[in-house]
Parts: structure tokens; C-alpha cells; sequence
């Protein structure tokens, strides 16, 4: 195997279905592709009650600092309907330039273009004057459990330590060299739970309806805005993705009414600051009388999310700038700095070092057809080699 070709790493990756949380062979085939050169390999799995087994992979190349991380997952998403794939989702086929494939973007082209400018720094420099490692879960497309949280967590307690990271999730809009993100907003979900009384819908009197004042409390939480944006962040907002009564009777008013939704927030805020908040909206809209005028205050509870989501920003001129300047050097292009978008495995890594992200076009993550431009593959990899001779050069300013 030659492994200086992202190609051809792309392509054993993608023939490997590792649909979450199955390993499917990608993680055999990428310590397959790392211990030719040189890199201590290990397999961890991570288990917990109620959730599937993952496995996951750690790998170190050298012994001394400074360390630098590539952090990626191979597991994908389901393939949908293979009717639909111009090309099976799993062949790893290539017609008119693109590379076809469950994982070509999303994200097992950024491992692979990794893994080649590894073997091309090393084939044109020797082993670097550090440390290169590989920190690859199989459950970031799952319920993110036993993945990168519990890789992290197994590593640190064997006395890894880490200098910086980049995270290999497609991050580019429109085309390579367009964005780089350096953080991220947080995330906090919740289910509102109003408690009414049932009755006829004829006889109002006797019940007390719950849609009344599911809506004033979702209105509440819509407006007014959270805040404005920050320098480093669009303003937070709050989507309601869900109100349900589950009543099928027209004629009768249902008991209870459910409201969930979720916020992606800046850094005006914290996720206890911002819990407390949404509290305080929802006390004063349960006391609003407008639609149950003479009622006491609503009853209503709410269950929050298990595990939000903290915002955070990633102020490390060695890591923005090598990777910035190895960017513009290959594509002359200037990328955009930025924290838009979801959240990534990165709100992990940045508890143990400082994180950035930058991989493919991310168009096509997820879709039927799911593809990658061949020539983007060549022009990551060159950007990953510049930038880890870059790194390197610049890890102690």
C-alpha cells in the first residue's frame, strides 16, 4: 500500500462500511496504513449500559514534544436508499473527477489526506522533531458516548499529553482554502412539559387546556433575541423543533402538552447562564393570563439535555497561524475564521489542548451521492503536509 496517495487511502477507507457503530474494517485498515510508518498503534473499546460497544483507535508516532493530534472519526452515516447512488456506496468509485462514497467528505477523506501528508513529511523531512498522533473514534455519527470523550479520557489517564489538534471535519463552504473554524457555539436542548386538566372541548370550564400555554411559553422563548452576536459569534438562537399534545379526539382537551427545543448559543453565555434564563422566561410566561385569563400560573416542568454543548473559542496563534499560512500557501487563498455551524468532537479535545478544524467541501456530507472532487483530495494533502511542517516550526512561539 502505498499510503503517500490519498486516493487510494480513501478508497480502502470507503470500502470499509463502517456504519455507526459498526467498525466495518476501517479502523484495521487505517492502523494497517500507520504501522509501516513507524506509529505505536492501539485499539481501545469503550462500553456503557444501554448504548453499543465502539471501538476506537489511538496512534503515536515518536515519543518527545511537542505533540500534535489529528483528531476524525470513521464511522458514517446510513447510505439511505443505495437504489438512489449513481454508484454502490461503498465501491469507492471515481467517474468524471469525483470519488464516490458513504464517508468520502464526512469523514473519512480528511483521515486519508492525513495520512498521506504524514507519509510525505516523513518521506521528505524523516520523523518529525515530536510527536504525530492519531486520536479516531467510531461514534461520532452515534450517540457520541463511547467515542472521542472516552478515547480522550483512556489516553490522558496513560499520560498522554498534547500540544494542539486538528479535527479533519469538512469545514470548507464552497471550496478549499474558504474557512477554518476556531471554535464553536454551544448547545442546550430541553422538553417543556405543560400540565393541564382534560375535559370536552364543549365544557372549557371544567378543563384547563395545556396548548394555551404551551404557547405563550414557546413564545417566550422565541422572542425577545438572546443577545445581539459577539465579535467571535452570530447571535444565539432558539428553535422549537417540536410541540405535541398527542390527542387524536377532536372534541376533547388533552391533558398535558410537550414543547422541545434547542439552542445554539455564544459566548454572552454559559450553559448554566443560559439555563437560568430560559427559566426565568418560562416563569413569566406561565403567569401571563392573556389566554387563561382568572387561572392561576400554568404548571409546567422541564427536562433538560444530559450533556450540553459549552461554547468556546480557540486563541492559539502557533496552531491559527501554521495552519492559515499552509492554507494560503496551497490554495492562495486566505480562509475565513470561524465558529458557524454545529458542534464536532472538537468541544472534547478542547478540554486537553487547543482545537481548530479544517477539512473537505462539505456539500455533499450525508446526500445520496455522497462524493469528493480527486483534485481536492491532492490539494488537502498538500495543505496538511505544509502545515504540519509549519507546526512544528512554530509550536514553541
Amino acid at each position: 500500500m502505498t499510503v503517500t496517495n490519498p486516493i487510494t487511502n480513501l478508497q480502502t477507507l470507503i470500502r470499509c462500511a463502517s456504519v455507526t457503530p459498526a467498525e466495518g474494517g476501517a479502523l484495521t485498515a487505517l492502523a494497517d496504513m500507520l504501522q509501516p510508518l513507524g506509529f505505536k498503534v492501539e485499539r481501545m473499546t469503550a462500553m456503557e449500559p444501554g448504548t453499543p460497544d465502539i471501538e476506537n483507535l489511538y496512534a503515536r508516532l515518536g515519543t518527545d514534544g511537542p505533540h500534535l493530534m489529528f483528531a476524525g472519526h470513521t464511522d458514517v452515516v446510513p447510505v439511505g436508499d443505495a437504489a438512489s447512488w449513481s454508484h454502490p456506496p461503498f465501491a469507492a468509485e471515481i467517474a468524471d473527477g469525483e470519488l464516490f462514497g458513504r464517508g468520502a467528505v464526512d469523514m473519512k477523506g480528511g483521515i486519508a489526506c492525513f495520512v498521506a501528508a504524514v507519509a510525505r513529511h516523513i518521506e521528505k523531512h524523516g520523523k518529525p522533531a515530536g510527536s504525530i498522533s492519531f486520536l479516531i473514534t467510531g461514534d461520532e455519527e452515534g450517540p457520541a458516548i463511547n467515542g472521542t470523550v472516552k478515547l480522550l479520557q483512556w489516553a490522558a489517564e496513560r499520560g498522554e499529553t498534547w500540544d494542539a489538534s486538528l479535527v479533519g471535519e469538512p469545514t470548507n463552504p464552497d471550496r478549499l482554502g474558504d474557512m477554518i473554524k476556531i471554535g464553536r457555539r454551544g448547545s442546550v436542548s430541553g422538553t417543556i412539559t405543560v400540565h393541564g386538566v382534560q375535559g370536552h372541548a364543549a365544557y372549557p370550564h371544567l378543563a384547563d387546556n395545556p396548548v394555551r400555554s404551551i404557547i405563550k411559553l414557546t413564545e417566550a422563548l422565541l422572542d425577545p433575541p438572546f443577545d445581539t452576536g459577539t465579535d467571535n459569534f452570530q447571535p444565539s438562537n432558539l428553535e422549537v423543533t417540536t410541540i405535541d399534545v398527542g390527542n387524536a379526539a377532536t372534541n376533547v382537551i388533552p391533558a398535558r402538552a410537550t414543547a422541545t427545543f434547542n439552542i445554539r448559543f455564544n459566548d454572552t453565555w454559559t450553559a448554566d447562564t443560559l439555563k437560568a434564563e430560559i427559566l426565568a422566561r418560562l416563569d413569566a410566561a406561565a403567569a401571563d393570563q392573556t389566554l387563561r385569563p382568572g387561572r392561576p400560573p400554568a404548571k409546567y416542568d422541564i427536562v433538560w439535555s444530559e450533556r450540553p454543548s459549552q461554547v468556546f473559542l480557540t486563541r492559539n496563534n502557533a496552531l491559527i497561524a501554521s495552519l492559515s499560512s499552509a492554507v494560503e500557501n496551497i490554495t492562495g487563498q486566505r480562509p475565513a475564521l470561524s465558529t458557524t455551524g454545529g458542534t464536532s468532537d472538537a468541544r472534547y479535545i478542547k478540554d486537553y489542548c487547543p482545537v481548530v478544524e479544517f477539512g473537505l467541501v462539505g456539500q455533499t456530507m450525508h446526500m445520496v451521492d455522497e462524493r469528493v472532487a480527486v483534485s481536492d483530495l491532492e490539494t488537502l494533502t498538500g495543505i496538511y503536509q505544509t502545515f504540519i511542517q509549519r507546526w512544528f516550526e512554530n509550536a514553541d512561539l
